[in-house]
């Protein structure tokens, strides 16, 4: 088995290669400042388990310190490099081995390598903190290479930042009925995978999260973005497999490596 992925809801996924476990962009709350959960379980306790977790930006959707501070005693943290400093609840979890990257650093952890990427999009903590961060995709390199882009815009660099890849985890909506600068619709998600060219694609970062009382504000940002990138995927990029996961499920995309 070369690869495993579980998506759990939002940008939240296991990966699991080479009997290593990666957990990106850990979010566990049913109810996130205007945000609630409207689909999908929370992701049960064993979803917590991971020997690596990676955070791809600052933003509390994707840096949840009271989801990290459930991950298990000695679980290794990436975090864009300043984030320590951008977010002191951080410093709390001493249980965690919390490192610092940035673009081009590698993390071995068992059979896996681990390497930051650029990603555009905004790094800072938000909605305070000049402070800023490199916001980071992550190639996890085991039998397979995955490709986790966080939250990000499309930029000329991508396919030569990124390299070559055999699954790529692509947002492809958000969690407000329209999206601002450095992120990817389904239409933009569609045209990154004609460029990254993966064997595999899993959409991510939709139908889960919403703000509260707007229900009715443009649901189809809630609900389409999933099956549209597929639709779109298929006429840009007909040589990807392109897996559209319910919340909690999982699936073991066929790489040839």
């Amino acid at each position: 088995m070369p690869v495993e992925i579980t998506w759990w809801g939002h940008a939240t996924c296991t990966v699991e290669d080479s009997n290593v476990r990666v957990l990106t962009d850990p979010l566990f709350a049913r109810r996130l400042a205007h945000l609630r959960r409207r689909r999908g379980a929370l992701p049960p306790p064993g979803a917590w388990r991971a020997d690596v977790a990676v955070v791809s930006h600052l933003h509390a959707d994707h840096l949840h310190v009271p989801s990290l501070a459930r991950l298990e005693r000695g679980t290794r943290l990436l975090v864009p490099r300043g984030a320590l400093r951008a977010v002191p609840g951080l410093r709390r979890l001493a249980h965690l081995l919390v490192s610092e990257v940035e673009p081009g650093d590698v993390t071995t952890v068992g059979g896996l390598a681990v390497r930051a990427v650029p990603a555009r999009h905004d790094g800072r903590r938000l909605p305070v903190g000049p402070r800023r961060s490199p916001a980071l995709g992550y190639v996890i390199e085991g039998a397979a290479r995955t490709y986790f882009a966080g939250d990000t815009g499309l930029f000329d660099a991508m396919a030569k930042e990124v390299g070559p890849v055999d699954v790529a985890l692509l947002p492809v909506g958000g969690w407000g009925p329209y999206l601002g600068e450095g992120h990817l619709d389904a239409g933009r998600a569609a045209e990154a995978l004609a460029r990254l060219a993966p064997r595999s694609a899993v959409p991510v970062h939709y139908g889960t999260y919403w703000p509260i009382g707007m229900d009715a504000v443009r649901p189809h940002e809630f609900h389409a973005p999933g099956d549209e990138f597929a639709r779109i995927a298929a006429e840009r990029a007909p040589g990807v497999s392109v897996h559209r996961l319910a919340h909690g499920e999982r699936v073991r995309p066929e790489v040839t490596r």
